[in-house]
């Protein structure tokens, strides 16, 4: 048996995150947060339907072998953790405990992303003011 037959399966999204655009594209350049932190929350915001996304110890059980390249698990956590201080990544209301929880996206701290500021001539990177 290989290991893509027993990795969790979720299902691929038929149709676009409903996100907004702009606060998707702040939030990826909010540099209060690592890269890793980046990629975790690009993943949970466009890679699920909205109700089918994985919880976070579905994510972290994943063994070696199911994971490839994918970072560890305490580094994974620690993406979560900085999503949740910063308020990226909020439980769930159906989960009281907070263990195993799946956390909903909520992308409205981009609003206030700390973002690379535009120093020489012309740039795509704006400091947002």
């Amino acid at each position: 048996m290989s290991t893509t037959d027993t990795a969790p399966q979720w299902p691929v999204p038929t149709t676009p995150p409903a996100h907004d655009p702009v606060l998707f594209a702040r939030a990826m350049r909010d540099m209060r947060l690592t890269w890793r932190a980046r990629g975790v929350l690009a993943e949970l915001a466009t890679g699920y339907t909205p109700g089918q996304e994985p919880t976070i110890s579905e994510l972290t059980s994943l063994t070696r072998d199911q994971r490839l390249a994918a970072e560890g698990r305490e580094a994974f956590r620690k993406a979560v953790g900085e999503l949740r201080a910063l308020g990226y990544l909020t439980p769930d209301a159906s989960t009281v405990s907070g263990v195993g929880e799946r956390l909903v996206v909520d992308l409205a701290p981009a609003a206030d992303a700390r973002l690379i500021p535009r120093r020489w001539g012309h740039s795509p990177l704006l400091d947002g003011s």
